[in-house]
């Protein structure tokens, strides 16, 4: 199997400044958003993704070659990495053409990995120019994330990296996912290429996978018909993306948003497709409230793809004890952990080490959530 055994690693590191920022506003990505995402009230999170990531690995040793600003510069800073050279001038506002020219750089500089902050249209653009040539890595930072080159939280990004040498390569997709057609609840995706990428098990995730078969409607059917008796009229329920929390919404006579985070309460929609503030304004009123969210396909992300709008203020006022996880057994059996990627690593942890998942009427299944951590004693291993 294929690793990277480099005598001396160069990592090519860059961040790009908006990835994610459409998450808690609702606007499913950035892409062509950036002004409404603003207007909307969003601000930056991608260097402090970034930064979590690096903190880990700032004693190693590695040679980080970068871009100015805050397209990689500002977050080696802030994790206190000195060993870096700035090779790409970006300006402040930049640009998917500036992420594809700070890549021909890279490779032009020789790195052994290139380790990216984004989402899947970042991996897109750094796929675009090295191809199958560098390896990639990908803190995730933006709102979906159904391309298979990212770690499954910046901690996970740093344990790959701190052991570079025992990481297997792997091809994985880069997905190109029509966004336009995402904030319309469509999801239309197309494999855009596969990467070279380094992986730990249980510290990459793998591609999204749809479940489309007859039993699997009718396990949905099952959930959503156990769902709507132990539903209470004087609480407020949040649902989260997905065909099973839609189907859950169906059977009470609700039309839901595929792809988006709904509110009802006594089998009435007070809300579609909330961003974070509509939600925050809900729970100001002190009301009882559950969080009902289903895992994505064979990812396992309980919350951290698509979720962002139920953010770490929403769930700590929401409470981790009163969120519902739903699955199909067969969605089940083909995801082999579940991950909780909020962005805030303390309250991650406060799910615990399983939850119980109703996946059929009256039936449970209790499933492991990893917590991926970090110990890089003596660094990589050359």
């Amino acid at each position: 199997m294929e690793r990277i055994s480099d005598p001396c690693i160069r990592i090519g590191f860059l961040v790009n400044p908006i990835a994610g920022m459409g998450g808690r506003v609702a606007l499913k990505g950035t892409d062509g958003q950036f002004a409404e995402a603003v207007r909307r009230g969003a601000t930056p999170v991608s260097t402090n993704r970034a930064t979590t990531a690096l903190r880990p690995i700032r004693d190693l040793p590695l040679f980080f070659l970068t871009c100015s600003g805050e397209m990689g510069e500002n977050a080696l800073r802030e994790s206190g990495i000195k060993d870096y050279r700035i090779i790409c001038q970006c300006p402040s506002r930049s640009s998917a053409e500036d992420t594809r020219r700070a890549c021909h750089d890279f490779m032009n500089e020789g790195v052994s990995l290139i380790l990216f902050c984004g989402g899947d249209g970042t991996a897109r653009d750094v796929f675009s120019v090295v191809e199958d040539h560098i390896p990639i890595l990908g803190i995730p930072s933006g709102v979906k994330m159904y391309s298979a080159v990212f770690g499954v939280n910046p901690v996970a990004c740093a344990e790959i990296v701190t052991h570079l040498n025992e990481a297997v390569l792997r091809d994985s997709e880069v997905v190109d996912v029509d966004e336009e057609a995402y904030r319309r609840g469509m999801l239309a995706t197309r494999i855009f290429g596969f990467a070279r990428v380094p992986v730990l098990p249980l510290k990459t995730q793998v591609g999204k996978q749809i479940f489309d078969e007859p039993d699997e409607e009718l396990a949905k059917k099952a959930i959503a018909l156990f769902f709507s008796e132990i539903l209470r009229d004087d609480t407020l329920y949040i649902l989260g993306a997905g065909t099973t929390t839609a189907e859950i919404a169906s059977n009470l006579g609700i039309e839901k948003t595929l792809l988006g985070i709904d509110v009802i309460k006594g089998k009435v929609l007070l809300a579609r497709d909330a961003d974070e503030r509509t939600l925050l304004s809900f729970l100001s009123h002190g009301e009882k409230a559950k969080i009902v969210v289903s895992p994505l396909g064979a990812q396992g992300f309980i919350f951290g793809r698509g979720t962002q709008t139920v953010s770490p203020v929403v769930l700590n006022q929401v409470g981790v004890e009163n969120v519902i996880v739903v699955a199909t057994p067969h969605k089940l059996a083909e995801t082999r952990m579940l991950y909780v990627d909020t962005g805030d690593e303390a309250l991650d942890r406060a799910f615990g080490d399983s939850v119980l998942v109703i996946s059929g009427y009256r039936m449970g299944q209790r499933k492991r959530i990893l917590h991926p951590t970090t110990s890089n004693q003596g660094g990589p291993k050359h």
